[in-house]
């Protein structure tokens, strides 16, 4: 019986071999531990030996408990505020539907425990191997929430984690201190209804590019809110980032066309850790037929030299007609990268005793981006129009 046609326990069952032997790969290769700085104050460099050779670190304990919480509600208050059916325009509740006057609806749904992306041109055709899609229970909804987008508008308590001090020291340390933004989604994997991610590279750019190296199309954060397990975890192939771009296809093929790649780890967490992936990392993750959810708050950043210039685009809706292709030039990267330095204050705001990251783009003009009425809406409201992608 092919997995496509299992039943999200039985899906569950056969894995579940791969499971426990891949997660014991990831248990003895490491790549795990606090955010240490040396004696200059920079990240400890054994961190970044170890993110330049595997592509990937889990940077443990970063979000105390009292935040992670405050995560959670503003993640489910959300998805509460969804509108019900989707692209109606009011909740389960009958009050309006949040996002109604965003830029773009800040809402994803997908059928419970598809692949939306996988075999399609979406998001530069970077998903070429559609997942297994298990059948979903019988009492199960039409659609799930699959992505939060613009959370910096719709959650304070996330756009304070945007300004996290630590957060912003590793992106300085890997990027250089005047790093650019990528975008910031939420995935929501639902128990026995999420969907999965096929596997995929990030970055369309720069692959044939004369400079390139292994860090040129950025890297992304996910800061877990709940603990994530085998079953329901991102998974990735440690080194990969170093290949250049990968035959997926071929990979998958040479597999015996099975998604269960031998080399690739789970990266499994606790609520609060972070985990840091080379954006060129081949990376996934299953339908999550698990009994445990998963909330990944993702954002990430580019090295300035990477952005500078570059025609680039991301549709990430599920609309192949939207395209949203444009040269990000200095005005564009400055306005998308505002949103850093108004979450800085927002953070310093509620936290005003912990250590403040200095953005080098807006060190002299600080004062101009504090974070209240007139920046949410000059900054906020409408930042997902600058999102840089490449």
């Amino acid at each position: 019986m092919a997995l496509t046609e299992l039943s999200a326990g039985q899906h569950a069952a056969a894995i579940a071999d791969y499971v426990v032997e891949r997660s014991r790969a990831a248990d003895k290769l490491g790549s795990r531990g606090a955010v240490r700085y040396g004696a200059d104050g920079n990240l400890h460099p054994d961190i970044l030996a170890e993110f330049d050779t595997n592509g990937f670190y889990i940077f443990e304990g970063v979000i105390g408990i009292d935040e992670v919480t405050e995560l959670r509600d503003a993640v489910e208050d959300t998805i509460e505020r969804a509108p019900s059916p989707p692209g109606s325009d009011t909740d389960a509740q009958g009050r309006p539907a949040l996002g109604l006057d965003y830029p773009m609806s800040p809402y994803i749904f997908i059928k419970p425990l598809s692949d939306p992306w996988g075999g399609t041109k979406l998001l530069s055709g970077r998903h070429p191997v559609k997942m297994s899609e298990p059948m979903p229970d019988d009492d199960a909804p039409d659609r799930v929430v699959h992505l939060l987008m613009q959370m910096c508008t719709s959650m304070p308590a996330a756009l304070r984690l945007y300004g996290h001090p630590d957060l912003l020291s590793i992106a300085e340390a890997i990027n250089g201190p005047d790093f650019v933004p990528y975008n910031d989604s939420i995935f929501v994997k639902k128990p026995g209804m999420g969907g999965s991610v096929s596997w995929h590279q990030d970055g369309a750019t720069h692959w044939d590019h004369p400079h390139w190296y292994p860090g040129i199309h950025g890297f992304n954060f996910q800061v877990q809110v709940y603990r994530t397990t085998p079953a329901n975890a991102l998974w990735i192939i440690p080194g990969s980032h170093t290949e250049g771009r990968i035959d997926i296809r071929a990979r998958v093929a040479a597999n015996e066309g099975s998604e269960r790649l031998p080399d690739a780890i789970p990266l499994v967490t606790e609520a609060g850790d972070v985990t840091i992936v080379n954006r060129q990392m081949l990376h996934g993750s299953f339908a999550n037929t698990s009994p445990d959810p998963r909330v990944s708050i993702t954002f990430g950043f580019y090295p300035q030299s990477s952005v500078l210039g570059v025609s680039g685009g991301l549709n990430i809706s599920l609309d192949e007609k939207k395209s949203r292709k444009k040269v990000y030039d200095a005005e564009h990267i400055r306005r998308r990268s505002a949103v850093v330095q108004v979450a800085l204050d927002a953070r310093h705001q509620a936290h005003p005793d912990e250590r403040r990251y200095r953005y080098a783009p807006f060190a002299e003009v600080e004062d101009e981006y504090r974070y209240g009425p007139e920046t949410i809406k000059s900054v906020l409201s409408d930042y997902t129009l600058y999102d840089i992608a490449i």
